[in-house]
Parts: C-alpha cells; structure tokens; sequence
C-alpha cells in the first residue's frame, strides 16, 4: 500500500486542502497553566509529565507530553526516546524533577537515562500561536546516542484511522492496518521507514475535531513520521525528530497547534445500567458534564412502545452533586419507576440506551463468564465454540525449571536456589494440567489461580449454581461452549484450576509463584495460544546451540533487537531442541503455599461427589500444607505480585477454609490468633471472618460486627468522596477489582448484621460495572447490556474483538484528573485487560445480588 500520494491531481487536491488547513486559526484560545499544573484552554489541554515515565510493566503509554482533544487524549509520550517506534520493554528515562513556572506559562523537566549517563530537559511552553516543545541539553549528546536519541511524540491510532496527513507539500492517508515498510541495520535490527518527513506536518486537515499542526523550527532536524505497528500491534503513529550531535542549549523546537471549535463543550454523558434494573433497586443515572457547561434541563423517563415511541413515565429536576475530576455531575433519581418495561433517559439533546426494568434484569449476567470467558482461558485445552476454534491445546511441553539469581519480566524472579530438585532449565514434569491464562497473556500466575478457585467454590456453595451449557474432558484435553455434557460447568471450572495448584505441589512438594514464556519475544504473542511453543519438551541434546546459551544473551531488555529464528532442529518423540518452553518460577513462599491451601480445602469441599478422588487430595493438601508451614520458620521470599499477599491474611484464608472443610479445633484457634493482624485490614478480609463466623463463638462474632460496625461508618464518611458511592482507586491499574471486592465484602456484612450495612451497597458495584461511572457510560463486562466493552486486552485484542464474559479492569483515573477508559483500542492493559480473578469475583457478585432481591 502506498501512504504518499505523488500523482499530480492527487497532490493538486490536497495541496488545496493543506492551504485550507494552515489558514485556519489553530488553538484559537490561549493556553494558560490551571491549578491541576497542565495548560488548558476550550477544548485543548497539554500535559507535561504529570504522569512519571516508565511503572510495573514499563511503557504504558500515559507519561510524557501528552495531547488532550476535544476532550479525548489523542497522544502521549512526547519525551526523547532511543528508537523510531519505542516497543513496550524499550529504555525510557526516569523523571529527575519538574519546575512548573507559572508566570511564565512554562514547565521543565529534567529527564535522566542511567544506564547511558545521558541527562535531558523537556520544556514546554505556552505561547500565544499554541504551544512549544523543546529538547534541551547542557552538555552535548553522547557519542553512542547520535543517530538514535530523538524527540518523539506518539499519536494513538484509532483517533486517526482513515484520516489524511499533509507534510509541507506531500500528503497521505494514516493507514489502518501497519504501514510504510521496513528497513534492516547492520546489527540484524529492523525498524520502519517514514510514512512521510518534512519541516510541517498536519494530520487530520479536514476535520477540525482532531487537526494538529507541528512545525520543526529552524535549527531542528526534519520531522518524521511513522507507524509504529510494524514493530508491534500495540504500536501508535509517532512524529519524530532526531538530536543533533555536538550541540547543546535547545537541541530541537517544535510548535504544536491543536484545532479548537470556538465555545466547545463536551456532550453530557448519561451514565446509567446497561443493563438494567431489578424494580426493587434503588435506580440513579448520574449526567456527565462539562465543567462550562451550565445549563440544567429536566431529565424524562421514558418507557419504549412497540412502535417505537416513548411514553413519558416521569420527569424531574436534576440534583446537583458537584464536580468530581474534570467533570460535574448531576443525578436523575427514577427509583419511583417499578413497573417492568423497557426504558430510556432523555437529558436534553442526549438518549440513553435502552434498559429494562424488571425481576429477571440479573438474572443471567454472570453466565456469559462462566459459559465463555473460562473456557476460553482454560490452558492446556482445546476450546471449540461452534464454527470457532478459541485455541488449541496450548503449552504441553510445560515447563523448564527457572535459573538461579535472575529477575525476569512480567514481576517474576527466581531467588539464589530453586527449592527444588531440579537443576536451572531443566525440566519438571507434570506441569501440563489445568489452570487458566491468567489475563491477556498466557501466564500461569499462582496467586490468580487459587483466587479465582476460592472465589468459585464460594459461588457454588453460596448460590447453588447448576447450570450445564459446556462441554469438557480432561482426559481429551478438550473444551467446547454451548454444548451441555450432563456435569456442572462451575464445577468443572474449579477442578480445572485444581488440577493446576495440586500439578505444583505433587511435582514440588508447594506452591510455586508461576509459569511464564522464557523469552521477551515470546512474551507479547498474540493469537492461538497453542502455537506460542511447539508444545514438545526441550531436550538439550536434540540443540546444537545448547552449550552456547546463556541468561544474559537470551533476555536482553531491548525488543528491538533481532528476534532468533524459528529453526527446524531435531526431534525425538515428545521432545524437541527448540528451546521455547515456558519456564516455572519455583522459590517457596510461605504465604503463597498457604494461599494454595486455602483454595484446594474449599476445592476439596466443592468437588465431593463430582471427583472425589481429587476432593481428597485437595483437602489432604491443604491439611499437609498447614502442618508443614506451621513445623518450620516461614520462607519469607518476595517479589512483584507473585509470591502471595500478605502472609497473615493469606494464613487466615487457609485456617478458615480448613475449619469450614473439617471443623477441626485447632483452625479455630488459627483464626482466632490470626485475628489482631489482620483486624486493621478488615475491608480486605471480610469474607474470609465472616465466613468463620458460624464456627466460632459469641466473642468472635461480638468482635467482628465491632468491626463491621466501623467499617459501615468509614463507608458513610467517604460517600462523599465521589458521587457514584464505591471505592475508585487513582493508581495504574483500573479499579474495577477494588469495587467488586467492595461489593462483595458489603454482601457478607449484609447478611450477617443488616443493621450496619444496606443492600444497596451491593448493587452499587454492579450499577458501576455496568455503566454508571465515570468517563463514559458502556457495560465493563463484555457482552452484557445493551453497550458494553467490545475491544478488549485478551488473547484476542489484536483482531480488535472481545471474549464474552471477560471483565476489563476499568475507568483508569490519568494523573490529575482525566478517567479514561478506550473502547476503541484494545492495547491499554491498565484499562482493558481481563482477569480471572475479576471475572470470578463478578460471577459471585451478579448472583449475590440477584439472590438479595429474590429473599426481598
């Protein structure tokens, strides 16, 4: 495909368009620095590093210079990096310090690579035509950065798709699949070749919502442009100049416009259930609001005829609930409406999505998750729905022993001994069973295996569920949706994940932190999991480069270096010398083992009567797990989020779930003792006391519901803290998780002291899961409601679809103020990324709640 139109009516066309484009006023409104430290005016805002660079999973897209359009943040990243089109794992800079310098409408930041003992500023900078951004350097660039250190600003694709770019007198349309084609370095590395470069680049000419405009002053070099998927499909379009050598003071200048439309205001926004509503529930739709927006029309409820029309159920004044964020809220209060119909919320100029109201709205919302989503990311399965097959049979070569002192990606590390008795890469049989991808890659991450299984027994007991839509074997290794085999699938879930924690321990004798792809190159695959190795055991004999490999060679931080080729070596029946198996991270962790035990006890509950064989294993694990940890000093080793929770906490869920399993004394006692350290964490361990609670004594429920007592009281006070009434966390991870644990932990409460805790808590979480929340108004759980998140982080995310069911992270608040959630790019993790132990947790939530209104 070509990306640069050179025929001479192709370019008389668009040089018209490019004359129209430069005479219209860009950024009409002075930038000024407001009191959350980012410039802003109507409809344009620039950030400078209010976010640092770089975070657990290194680049995520949310740090540098960053463009705000219209509302909508169009591009980020704006920083000097050491590539054209930087990869996730590529080097970027720490921030040393930021001087916001208000009067003269100016931020600097300085900027450090360590490892290349190369100090930068960035400084950007108001002025009245738009907005400058400057590379400064007070001492010249390093040698071996010349040629490779350069000022890049990222552009995120799916604004731009189809749109045109003009640079000076060339012109083009940005491409929607990867572009531009590729060159190769004398090293063997690759990377792309401009789309276009130029001293002034436009993009979006013709349409004054997204038109941006940056000139490279004089003494900077050209401007270039690229896509950055070729590398990568998580990739954006980047603009990029490169640093001059032997040069200091402002290296390199860009002026930026961002087209404004005169008095923009963002559209309100009706956040409501997408779902619906139970006629029981308490029903609040919060309008979305521009801050300058001041008008205040009525809000109407209609109720959906069969002709299509709307007959007007209720109207009212909205109630004013200030601003959160960037954004004032106003709420619509219908919760008089009980008759069951199908309805919508007219607010102004803007309709809401249709909703039903009525007994039956909760009733099947978790079932997509149980019928979709955890089959899809059962590991070590062939998963077949219909027509289409989700993945083969993926990772039977599972898995090499990890080396001694090496601290891998993706959190996991390996300490100074493997615990083991297996020597560093070698293989350790029986690993090849059960378990899920844990998120949108393909790890086997412990701590979310046992989380989900705990969570899943708890939704069997609790809830009774029974349903059967599913057919599996774990014999075939094989999965197929939407065909019943006589067995409960929740069940057949829960031995999954059982069969993987039990595969650990009669291996290794414990609980291990994790399986997880060896190579960097690996890491990111994307599409059938089953083709991410050969599914062969390595052999080393069968490798004619076996002697040569070493750590430091095969897992060099830069992604940018040249991927080794897939070879055709030998084989020897189940074994191969392709040196692609995933490698378990084995050090023993006291709190993990324990969080192990904790899940096969409830497991060994859960499967008497489906597998009793496994049930007693489960429960005899558990049992030797507890005596084991409880004869010896605890192995204290930790890293990243792999090697368990807390350990007192991790303890008490295994002494709860042992006592609920056998009733034996002496996990009584556990509890008991466990309760001072962790009493301070209520709000984190309220299911697991509660659920003590019918085992213990009199004093142990006196002292919970003193607890319970304050933790009702600490939820009033911080009711106030948002107008949506759940916990929203403000970190790099969204927060779906923290308001469906919130949910839950109100669940139990309400069950056991009604006095102290509304239901209304309960559905809150839900109501928020499912539109009513900020930045937005679509369903988290993908498929569920009438708009929901359908371009989602899974194994899917390239074909830019989504696995229903699947529950994404969330609205990710953007330092300071912007919550954000895409529905058209799928590459956020922090904001689309599914994970099992959500969807379990929203499994066990949507029924709490439905089986709440049902004993009304």
């Amino acid at each position: 495909m070509q990306s640069r139109f050179t025929a001479h009516g192709a370019r008389t066309l668009l040089a018209a368009l490019f004359a129209c484009a430069t005479a219209l006023p860009a950024s009409a409104q002075k930038l000024a620095l407001n009191q959350s430290d980012y410039f802003e005016s109507r409809g344009a805002e620039v950030l400078v590093f209010s976010n640092p660079t770089g975070g657990t999973f290194n680049d995520a897209k949310t740090s540098g210079v960053e463009l705000i359009h219209h509302g909508v943040r169009t591009a980020t990243n704006g920083d000097v990096r050491l590539h054209h089109t930087p990869e996730q794992w590529d080097p970027m800079a720490e921030m040393v310090s930021r001087d916001v310098q208000r009067e003269g409408r100016r931020i600097d930041v300085e900027m450090r690579y360590d490892t290349l003992d190369f100090s930068y500023h960035i400084r950007g900078e108001a002025r009245d035509d738009g907005f400058a951004l400057s590379v400064v350097l007070d001492e010249p660039l390093p040698d071996p950065l010349a040629g490779r250190a350069g000022l890049n600003l990222e552009f995120i694709p799916a604004e731009y798709f189809g749109r045109a770019f003009l640079m000076d007198e060339d012109s083009g349309l940005l491409p929607r699949a990867a572009a531009g084609g590729m060159t190769m370095r004398d090293n063997g590395e690759t990377q792309p070749r401009p789309l276009a470069s130029g001293r002034q680049l436009v993009l979006a000419p013709e349409d004054a919502g997204r038109r941006v405009r940056i000139r490279a002053t004089e003494s900077t070099a050209d401007l270039m442009l690229f896509d950055g998927r070729a590398k990568g499909q998580n990739g954006w379009y980047v603009v990029r100049s490169l640093l001059p050598a032997d040069a200091t003071g402002v290296v390199a200048e860009w002026h930026l416009q961002m087209n404004t439309r005169p008095d923009w205001l963002r559209e309100p926004v009706i956040t409501h259930s997408q779902v619906g509503y139970h006629p029981r529930q308490q029903k609040r739709a919060l309008i979305e609001l521009d801050r300058n927006d001041t008008a205040r029309p009525e809000a109407r409820l209609l109720k959906i005829t069969a002709d299509g029309s709307g007959e007007e159920q209720f109207a009212a004044a909205v109630r004013d609930r200030g601003r959160y964020l960037r954004y004032d809220y106003a709420e619509f209060d219908f919760s008089r409406v009980t008759e069951p119909g199908l309805y919508r919320i007219e607010y102004g100029d803007q309709r809401s999505a249709p909703f039903p109201i009525g007994e039956d709205v909760l009733a099947s919302v978790w079932q997509p998750t149980l019928d979709v989503f955890f089959p899809v990311q059962m590991d070590h399965m062939r998963v077949r729905e219909a027509y289409r097959v989700w993945h083969g049979a993926s990772h039977l070569d599972d898995a090499l022993q990890a080396p001694v002192n090496y601290e891998h990606f993706d959190l996991y590390a390996q300490g100074p001994q493997t615990d083991t008795e297996f020597e560093p890469l070698e293989h350790i049989p029986g690993l090849d069973s059960g378990g899920w991808y844990d998120a949108g890659d393909y790890d086997i991450r412990t701590q979310s295996q046992y989380a989900a299984v705990r969570q899943l027994v708890h939704a069997f007991e609790e809830f009774g569920i029974a349903r059967d839509n599913t057919t599996v074997s774990q014999e075939k290794r094989y999965a197929e949706i939407h065909l019943p085999d006589g067995k409960q699938d929740i069940l057949q879930q829960i031995e999954h994940g059982t069969l993987a924690l039990l595969a650990q321990h009669r291996a290794l004798g414990h609980a291990i932190p994790g399986i997880v792809a060896a190579h960097l190159y690996q890491y990111p695959h994307l599409g059938d999991g089953s083709t991410k190795t050969d599914n062969l055991v390595y052999k080393p004999e069968l490798d004619p480069l076996a002697d040569e490999r070493t750590v430091g060679e095969l897992f060099a931080a830069d992604t940018n270096a040249p991927r080794p080729p897939r070879r055709t070596l030998n084989r020897d029946g189940d074994h191969s010398g392709v040196f692609d198996d995933r490698w378990a991270f084995t050090n023993r962790s006291t709190a993990l083992n324990y969080g192990s035990a904790a899940a096969l006890a409830a497991a060994g509950r859960a499967l008497r009567d489906y597998n009793d064989e496994l049930a007693a294993e489960s429960l005899q694990t558990a049992q030797r797990v507890w005596r084991d940890e409880h004869s010896r000093e605890p192995a204290l080793f930790r890293h990243g989020n792999t090697t368990g929770g807390r350990l007192p906490e991790e303890q008490l869920k295994a002494a709860v779930e042992l006592l609920k399993s056998t009733g034996d004394q002496q996990y009584a006692d556990g509890v008991r003792q466990l309760l001072p350290e962790v009493r301070d964490n209520f709000a984190f361990n309220v299911p697991a006391l509660v659920q003590a609670m019918p085992l213990m004594g009199d004093d142990y429920r006196a002292q919970i519901r003193e607890l319970a007592a304050d933790f009702a009281e600490n939820q009033r006070q911080m009711d106030g803290e948002n107008p949506f009434g759940v916990p929203i966390t403000e970190f790099g991870w969204a927060g779906n998780g923290a308001v469906v644990y919130a949910s839950i932990a109100n669940y139990y409460l309400h069950r056991a002291f009604p006095e102290l805790v509304d239901d209304e808590r309960v559905y809150r979480g839900l109501n928020y899961l499912f539109g009513t929340r900020p930045g937005g108004s679509y369903s988290f759980v993908s498929g569920v409601g009438a708009r929901s998140q359908t371009v989602a982080y899974g194994s899917n995310r390239a074909d830019f679809s989504f696995i229903p069911g699947g529950v994404v992270p969330g609205a990710l608040i953007l330092p300071p103020d912007l919550p954000e959630n895409r529905d058209n790019w799928p590459f956020f993790w922090g904001q689309n990324e599914y994970v099992i132990t959500v969807g379990a947790s929203y499994l066990f939530l949507a029924n709490a709640a439905q089986s709440l209104l049902e004993s009304q």
